[in-house]
């Protein structure tokens, strides 16, 4: 990831509304880098310098999800020393990993309590919400595409989906957000053997199907690393996190101008 800041260079300086901390989540980072690409292209066109914070971070959630909470505080003390400087200088963080958004801005709370933690939850963002945010007048492109949406339960629960609602409306995409609850996998829940027919009978209830009768032109949208694999694996058909969705429609939109 920090190869396609370095590739990329940042917007240009006319167009610069500020600083963001892009943070890089474990899933992105090494499994699928094609996501925080993707944003650091939607950031960049809405006039944000995108910056990572310094070393090997990580929210902790892996080790709070397996009862290990010494570990979790260690992880975090490290990620919290990491995003300091940023914090305390005004600069926002936005997470793409919906568990990892939402462990930074409710776990941390609870296992390392203090004004470190408090201004670092309160200044974690998803994506859509950011842009509300701190760029409301930035045009998104417009991708005109039916879409199904299936809400991470870490989102659902700690974050809400309203600001992507909003966003997906501004772009043109008109989406339905499936209420179908937990896609079933749950991190690593659904890769153990004794879990498997739980894990597809959770997903069969309504996700897998709608994604199977859905137009093969409808997008199916899932933020969530672990939503898109299931949908990718049970259902047999790939998965977009929303700012690959936009980032296409930039491409789009910048080729369409390059022809006239």
């Amino acid at each position: 990831l920090g190869g396609v800041l370095g590739r990329r260079g940042g917007a240009p300086a006319a167009q610069q509304r500020g600083t963001v901390v892009l943070w890089p989540d474990t899933f992105g980072n090494y499994l699928n880098p094609r996501v925080p690409a993707a944003a650091v292209r939607v950031l960049e066109d809405a006039g944000f310098c995108v910056v990572l914070p310094e070393g090997q971070v990580c929210c902790g959630l892996t080790w709070v999800s397996t009862g290990q909470l010494g570990v979790a505080r260690q992880v975090m003390r490290r990620s919290l020393r990491a995003l300091a400087p940023h914090v305390e200088a005004g600069v926002p963080v936005v997470g793409l990993e919906p568990s990892c958004t939402a462990a930074l801005r409710s776990d941390l709370l609870e296992l390392l309590p203090g004004n470190a933690s408090e201004r670092v939850a309160a200044s974690v963002y998803t994506l859509s919400e950011f842009l509300d945010s701190y760029a409301p007048d930035w045009e998104p492109p417009q991708v005109d595409a039916k879409a199904i949406s299936q809400v991470h339960c870490h989102q659902h629960a700690v974050i809400g989906f309203d600001a992507d609602r909003k966003l997906m409306e501004r772009a043109g995409i008109d989406g339905d957000v499936l209420d179908s609850g937990c896609c079933g996998l749950a991190g690593n829940f659904g890769f153990e053997a004794e879990h498997y027919d739980v894990s597809t009978a959770v997903g069969e209830r309504v996700l897998l199907p709608a994604v199977r009768e859905a137009d093969p032109q409808t997008l199916v949208l899932a933020d969530g690393f672990s939503c898109r694999t299931q949908i990718d694996q049970e259902a047999g058909r790939p998965a977009l996190h929303l700012a690959e969705v936009l980032a296409q429609g930039l491409a789009d939109r910048d080729s369409r101008r390059q022809r006239g």
